[in-house]
């Protein structure tokens, strides 16, 4: 069995339930425990998982906890710079794109001046600071117009509350990319912050398709507040298949990680 095939199933074993056992897996997969925990170790450093005693968690499992922006920019970055990749090309010239807070959206502001004309109205300061800084002289390359919201500071550096909703709820955007704390098929997309949720509302309301960005260790994640139903969505944008009962829902749009690891089992 290929590594990559390994690693689908385990991820599959996690949208279903919080948590797995090596043991159990390796029963399952008919591979070693130290296969599997090679496994878990290459899902971690992707930000798929977290690695316990005797076997991993889905990160971010308890549904009020919010980890900080700087916590969550350091998790999974292979895979919010695939995804981040595949949702770009989703702009067209001359697009208004409205992004909320996150770092999986963060992601996406060095590859945003490759489209000519974008304005871009967004509540995460980090990612309308770091607008700010490209160097937008290179051939082909414009920088975006930024419109950033005022409001109070999450631990997730996004700009939210009254203030931030009001200026969100009297503009319009063609597309709104969005990231989420959880995605599942039946909860939709969620947060554990109840002044976030309010304002991702906001950006949902007002755009013309919403575009949820979420990584392998969001899918099947149920956090406090809800956001929107998933099939509110125009296109999930993912690095691993989530199943049948998300895809009945909303477009896929899958852009999978390269597994570092081409081992094969005899």
């Amino acid at each position: 069995m290929l590594a990559a095939e390994r690693h689908a199933m385990i991820l599959d074993r996690l949208v279903r339930r919080p948590a797995v056992r090596v043991s159990g897996l390796a029963l399952d997969l008919g591979v070693s425990e130290m296969t599997v925990r090679r496994d878990i170790d290459v899902l971690e450093a992707r930000g798929a998982l977290v690695r316990v005693h005797g076997g991993a968690v889905r990160p971010g499992s308890l549904s009020s906890v919010e980890a900080g922006f700087d916590v969550n920019r350091t998790r999974g970055g292979v895979a919010k710079q695939r995804i981040a990749e595949a949702a770009v090309s989703l702009l067209s010239p001359g697009m208004t794109v409205s992004i909320t807070g996150g770092s999986t959206t963060y992601a996406l502001a060095p590859l945003l001046s490759r489209v000519p004309g974008l304005t871009v109205i967004t509540n995460s300061l980090p990612l309308a600071d770091e607008l700010h800084r490209l160097d937008a002289g290179a051939p082909g390359e414009e920088r975006p117009q930024v419109l950033l919201s005022g409001g109070q500071l999450t631990p997730s550096k996004a700009l939210v509350g009254p203030l931030a909703t009001r200026a969100i709820s009297s503009l319009r955007a063609d597309l709104c990319f969005m990231g989420a704390h959880g995605v599942d098929a039946s909860a939709g997309i969620t947060t554990p912050n109840l002044a976030e949720a309010d304002m991702n509302q906001a950006f949902a309301r007002t755009c013309g398709e919403l575009v949820v960005l979420a990584d392998a260790s969001k899918i099947g994640v149920v956090s406090l507040a809800r956001v929107a139903a998933l099939n509110t969505a125009a296109v999930l944008v993912t690095d691993h298949p989530p199943g049948d009962d998300y895809a009945a829902l909303t477009r896929i749009l899958l852009d999978p990680v390269p597994d570092p690891d081409p081992e094969e089992r005899p």
